[in-house]
């Protein structure tokens, strides 16, 4: 009897809560003068790594890990609508990111370096612990090779057949017959939003991070008899 091959896709997604967001901060001035404008940035950046490294650990947070660029100055010299090149304005920015464990401590601290000049607050992604995620990555791959076998089960129970055997599972794509998509990486999405505080006439900064997705997809080829 001639061996009835089945290749299936197996697939499987969860989710978790997040465990660690990473914000950009970067601070940009600009003026008529080179080294006031330069001064200036030196000053707030002196200001935002004060607030940084007086919380950074690496064991115990609230900041895991943080970095900073070099601080970039430029000029350029704008038109009037006259079509007058004007006097050059100058630039200086520098750029900083650091790692939360703490959401509770992170929506403080955006709110503390918000009101340093020149401070802009760039997007934060949301993200698990590579502990975390290695854990998380294995059991959901897991999840869908089951997928597989269950799939390629009912289709050969519709068949009449009564079990599958695998003889090759593999990444989408794999298996040689163009019928594979490319495997999800973890995603993280996040969500920002601004809440006013009830005991207070003052808002106050709300950050609700959502769920990490954590999928995979499998390629598998199973023989039913």
């Amino acid at each position: 009897m001639t061996d009835t091959i089945i290749t299936v896709h197996g697939r499987f997604s969860a989710f978790y809560p997040a465990e660690r967001a990473t914000v950009v901060v970067t601070i940009h001035l600009e003026g008529a003068q080179r080294n006031s404008v330069f001064a200036a940035v030196t000053t707030s950046a002196d200001s935002l790594r004060r607030e940084i490294v007086t919380r950074h650990s690496p064991s115990n947070g609230p900041i895991t890990w943080w970095s900073s660029d070099a601080v970039q100055v430029w000029s350029e010299k704008p038109w009037n609508k006259d079509g007058k090149q004007l006097a050059p304005v100058f630039h200086a920015r520098i750029g900083f990111t650091a790692k939360f464990s703490d959401f509770t401590e992170l929506s403080a601290w955006v709110e503390r370096v918000a009101a340093i000049s020149g401070v802009s607050v760039g997007g934060i992604d949301w993200d698990l612990t590579e502990a975390r995620k290695n854990g998380v990555t294995a059991e959901v791959r897991s999840r869908a090779v089951k997928d597989a076998v269950a799939k390629a089960s009912v289709y050969a129970q519709s068949i009449g057949l009564g079990s599958v055997r695998a003889i090759a599972i593999a990444d989408p794509g794999m298996l040689g017959d163009q019928v594979g998509s490319a495997a999800s990486a973890p995603q993280s999405y996040g969500s920002m939003r601004m809440a006013s505080a009830t005991d207070s006439a003052a808002p106050a900064l709300s950050l609700k991070p959502e769920d990490i997705e954590v999928n995979a997809v499998v390629d598998a080829r199973f023989v039913a008899s």
